[in-house]
Parts: structure tokens; C-alpha cells; sequence
């Protein structure tokens, strides 16, 4: 990744974080900043990353140059209410991620993913290539429903709700590089188990969705439970599995992050449920739960794949670790209901992204030995790359 790409994606996403505090300086009914917010993180960082990690290529593709400059106008034209344009882009945007999933995994169908034989890592990074390009396949006629027809509604299925799922393939790419990096002499169990694993976060994540939609509070609970117990497990294999590089304690922070996340979740949905159920109490949770899951989980993902040809690197630094606990757990939801820590959050948030993407550290020759192991092993699962 060179310098320029590197300052691209740290301008970006420290934008992002700044306008989800937008509401300090315009008031939403004017502005709203949150759809930045969303879509500068989740779908013009993420999903740019998304396409540099598929093509693996040192530089930007033109067709990764493409989809970073269609993502932005998307968040443009979503921020300004350009709801014509609005409709068109993203069906361009799926185009070009289809093109890029069709390239590396050889098949318009994704028959992969239902084979026994296809290890889990390359499974998720071709669900989240398929999510992706299926959400943004949706965006147009949920966009069309949404400003026009109003064929379909659901006072819980409101336009920002829907764009907030261009999250699910930053997470389901953070989960690839998280198997790819498991020792892979497992016992069959643990393969199963594995395999368990991919399809009960994926489909699990759509069920509870459609759970939400219809508001049904035990099985709310009861898939958020479960969602919870295998990100259990997946910590607990990754601790005790992961191959001992250099991004292994960073990435082991991102999985506490995302059980964080799935813990907030659970008791949002109790809290939803109870006569305590106030702005007060819920509004302060939502925010916790939502950073941890973007700015916590998802940036720990991001930050591997888009260094990935770097490594190693000293991305396991305690301080480097501590700033992202900080900023996320602490200053991010004060900032949300106070200015001054939302100017601390920013200014914590950018040094945090200047680190990760421009930190070079020191080379550890012994793990440096291991590295060039496991991705010899890693490029074997990945198949042939362009």
C-alpha cells in the first residue's frame, strides 16, 4: 500500500468519525451528518479495502480507483438527498464488485461456499464480496421505496437503518483474515465446528434482522445469544489457534471488541423491551454499541487487510492497543453528547489511524520467520490471484 492510498483512507475515515459529531454544529433536521458518517467508513473505506485485499495488488486497480470514486458520490448524492443518481450508482458499484468476486474465486456462482472442501477463510471473503454487492444491489429499489413508491413500510426499516448494513462485509472480511491466520492442522471437530461457525453468522445476522423487522423479543434474544456464544468460540480458537504473528494481539482485541459489541446488543434489545426504555438510558448504549462495532471491531479488520503485504510491523503495540480502547470505549460516546470530547475523540482517532496505517516498527526476525510461513500457507487457501 503506498503512502498516497494510506492518506486517502485515513482522511476518509477520520472524516467519518467527525461527522457522526455533526449534530454539534448543524442540527440533523438541517443536515443530517450520520449518513457520512455511514457511508465514508463502512462503504468507501471498507468497501475500497474490501477490493484492494481481493485484487492483491500493490497498487490501486482502476477498477478499485472506479469504486472508490462511485462509493463517494453514492455518499454524496445519499448526504444530499439526490435520490435520482442515488438509485443508479450503487448498481454500478455491485457490477464492479461482482466483476472482482467472478475474477478471484473463478465462479459467476458461488458454489464454493457450499463445498466441504473450501477452507472457511476463503468462505467468508467470498460472502462478504456477495453481501456487498448484493446490498448495494438492494440500495436501488429500497432508495425507490423508500423517497417514492412507499410500497413497503416499516417504521424500524428506515433508510439509514438499511444503509448501515454495508457494516456486515467489514465484518465478514475481518473474520477471513481472522481464519486465514488459524493454524490449519485442526482436529475434523474443530473443522466443523469452523464451518458452524461461518453459516450461523451469516445466516444469523439476516434471521435477526427479519426478527427486528417483526419485533419478536424471544427470538431476538435467542439469535443474539447465539451470535454471542460463537464469537465466544471463535475468540477462544483464535487465542488458542492463531498463528503467533505480529498482528495476532491486535486482531485479538478486535474480537473483544466484537463481543463487546454483541453484549451492548443483547442488552439494548432487553432495554427496547422494558419500561425503561427511555432516551436517556437507550440513547447512551446505541452509541456505545454502534462505535464499538464500527470504530472498534470493523477498524481492527480493516487495518490487516489494507497492511497486509507490510507485515511485519509493530501492530501489536500495548500503546497502539490502549489509544483504541480509549478512544472507542471512552471518548467516542462522550464526544457523542459533548463537543470537547468530540474534538478529543477526532484528534485520538486520527493519531490511532496514523499509527496503524504508517507505523513500521520493529522487525522481530523470529516471528518474521513464521510470517513468511503462514503466508506461503495463507496464499495456498487463497487459490490463484491476478
Amino acid at each position: 500500500m503506498n503512502w498516497q492510498f494510506k492518506t486517502i483512507l485515513v482522511v476518509m475515515m477520520a472524516t467519518a468519525l467527525a461527522c457522526g459529531f455533526g449534530h454539534h454544529l448543524v442540527p440533523p433536521a438541517v443536515l443530517n451528518f450520520e449518513r457520512l458518517h455511514i457511508f465514508l467508513f463502512n462503504l468507501c473505506s471498507g468497501g475500497t479495502l474490501l477490493m484492494y485485499y481481493t485484487e492483491d495488488r500493490p497498487f490501486l486497480t482502476r477498477r478499485t480507483l472506479l469504486f472508490l470514486a462511485l462509493a463517494l458520490a453514492f455518499a454524496l448524492c445519499a448526504f444530499l438527498q439526490w435520490y435520482i443518481p442515488a438509485m443508479f450508482i450503487p448498481l454500478a458499484l455491485a457490477w464492479l464488485v461482482e466483476a472482482a468476486r467472478i475474477d478471484h474465486f473463478g465462479s459467476r456462482f458461488p458454489r464454493a461456499l457450499f463445498s466441504g472442501h473450501e477452507p472457511v477463510a476463503r468462505k467468508f471473503h467470498q460472502a462478504a464480496l456477495l453481501c456487498l454487492s448484493c446490498g448495494l444491489a438492494f440500495s436501488s429499489p429500497v432508495i425507490c421505496n423508500s423517497v417514492y413508491l412507499h410500497w413497503f413500510v416499516n417504521d424500524k426499516l428506515r433508510l439509514d437503518t438499511f444503509f448501515l448494513g454495508f457494516s456486515f462485509p467489514v465484518s465478514l472480511i475481518s473474520m477471513s483474515v481472522i481464519f486465514s491466520l488459524m493454524k490449519q492442522e485442526a482436529i475434523r471437530f474443530t473443522e466443523l465446528l469452523k464451518e458452524a461457525s461461518f453459516w450461523i453468522i451469516n445466516l444469523g445476522v439476516i434471521v435477526f434482522f427479519g426478527f427486528i423487522l417483526a419485533g419478536l423479543f424471544t427470538s431476538q434474544v435467542a439469535i443474539a445469544s447465539l451470535l454471542f456464544v460463537t464469537v465466544a468460540y471463535i475468540f477462544s480458537l483464535y487465542w488458542h489457534e492463531g498463528i503467533p504473528l505480529q498482528q495476532k494481539a491486535y486482531l485479538t482485541s478486535g474480537i473483544l471488541f466484537l463481543l463487546v459489541t454483541s453484549l451492548t446488543g443483547i442488552a439494548y434489545i432487553f432495554l427496547s423491551f422494558s419500561s425503561w426504555y427511555t432516551p436517556e438510558i437507550s440513547h447512551p448504549l446505541l452509541r456505545l454499541h454502534a462505535f464499538t462495532a464500527l470504530y472498534g471491531w470493523n477498524l481492527s479488520g480493516l487495518a490487516v487487510i489494507g497492511r497486509h503485504n507490510d507485515f511485519p510491523l509493530q501492530l501489536h503495540s500495548r500503546q497502539v492497543i490502549l489509544l483504541h480502547w480509549l478512544t472507542v470505549l471512552v471518548l467516542c460516546p462522550l464526544g457523542y453528547f459533548l463537543p470537547v470530547f468530540a474534538v478529543l475523540a477526532v484528534l485520538a482517532y486520527t493519531w490511532l489511524l496514523l499509527r496503524l496505517f504508517f507505523i513500521q516498527g520493529v522487525v522481530d526476525l523470529q516471528l518474521t520467520a513464521i510470517q513468511d510461513e503462514s503466508l506461503h500457507s495463507a496464499a495456498t487457501l487463497s487459490g490463484p490471484k491476478k
